[in-house]
């Protein structure tokens, strides 16, 4: 067809693929759709994808969804964009999304300003699932009601989760430590009262109550390296601890410049240690004692019990373990024995 000197494309419909098939426009629907084993033949699904294919056709995903009631959008919401560490949950949640035909929207919004808005005029309209982040289930304001997964949040809100085995991380750097001969240790907590950092500090204090002579100092400091450094400075000006045990690798960057402004050699003089393995840990010298949270693995997780939520299963909270990375920030304390 010419229109104004130039060609119109027409888009092929369903009707098109059926007719080039020699089947029924519901046959389509059943291919095309993935539905069609048990009801139509392998060589006719065959034939409809061929046709398909051959004619360029492309299903209307917005006209499907209206007649299912469904956007076939999931909303992440995050404390920041600022932080990889989100970013890669972002990655895993929209691989496991867009292999079922989701899509994901990010949506940040910061600790400590109150229930969730929307970006949305009417939400539940919008979206079809939340997943949320490092938040309380009570924090999400206008999207209550709205199925959602909650990710490395408090299994006790009620919502699935999928979470960190925090407590087990670190219990598994007081082990590293211990092993070396530490039994004075610092905890730099970070000051934000989340589910994550409460267990962190809860699992910290036991495995050190549990060490022959063990001891444990410990100061608050915001997730940032400015104040960790100042906060570092003012715990090992009293009785130093041989090792520093971090909340966040941030934190972990600021105790190594605290050490070394009291003229204190990391590890040589303080072990330091972090949480979380982002890129900054192997950027610092030496490189950063901690433990990697699979954060891709977080959102790809949370999305697949999202996925089982909205096709009316019952997904079961769980729980994803980290991985110590022993590197060159822990050595044995200063005079222990070879």
């Amino acid at each position: 067809m010419r229109h104004r000197g130039g060609s119109v494309s027409i888009r092929p419909t369903s009707r098109d693929v059926a007719q080039a098939a020699g089947v029924s426009q519901s046959t389509v629907s059943l291919v095309l759709a993935g539905k069609w084993t048990g009801r139509v033949s392998p060589a006719t699904a065959e034939a409809v994808r061929a046709a398909a294919e051959q004619l360029g056709y492309r299903p209307n995903l917005a006209a499907r969804n209206l007649r299912l009631g469904s956007t076939r959008t999931v909303l992440l919401v995050v404390p920041t964009l600022s932080s990889p560490f989100f970013g890669a949950v972002y990655t895993g949640a929209a691989r496991v999304a867009a292999a079922h035909g989701f899509g994901i929207v990010v949506y940040p919004w910061p600790d400590g300003v109150g229930p969730a808005d929307s970006p949305f005029a009417a939400p539940h309209d919008a979206i079809d699932g939340v997943l949320a982040s490092s938040m309380a289930v009570e924090s999400l304001g206008e999207f209550a009601g709205t199925p959602a997964v909650m990710l490395d949040s408090d299994p006790a809100g009620g919502a699935p989760t999928v979470n960190f085995d925090v407590a087990g991380g670190m219990r598994a750097l007081v082990g590293h430590l211990a092993g070396l001969g530490h039994r004075r240790f610092g905890h730099l907590a970070a000051a934000v009262d989340e589910w994550t950092f409460r267990d962190r500090g809860a699992a910290l204090a036991e495995a050190v109550a549990a060490l022959p002579d063990g001891r444990l100092v410990r100061a608050e400091t915001a997730i940032d390296v400015p104040a960790a450094r100042v906060a570092a400075r003012d715990l090992l000006a009293g009785a130093r601890p041989t090792a520093l045990l971090c909340d966040d690798d941030q934190i972990a960057a600021g105790a190594y410049k605290a050490a070394r402004g009291l003229g204190l050699e990391v590890p040589g003089d303080l072990s330091v240690t972090g949480f979380d393995d982002v890129l900054l840990a192997e950027a610092l010298e030496p490189e950063l004692t901690t433990v990697r949270l699979p954060a891709e693995a977080l959102g790809a997780h949370g999305m697949t019990a999202l996925l089982d939520l909205l096709g009316g299963g019952r997904p079961r909270s769980r729980s994803l373990a980290g991985e110590l990375m022993a590197r060159g920030s822990t050595a044995p304390p200063a005079g222990a024995a070879p």
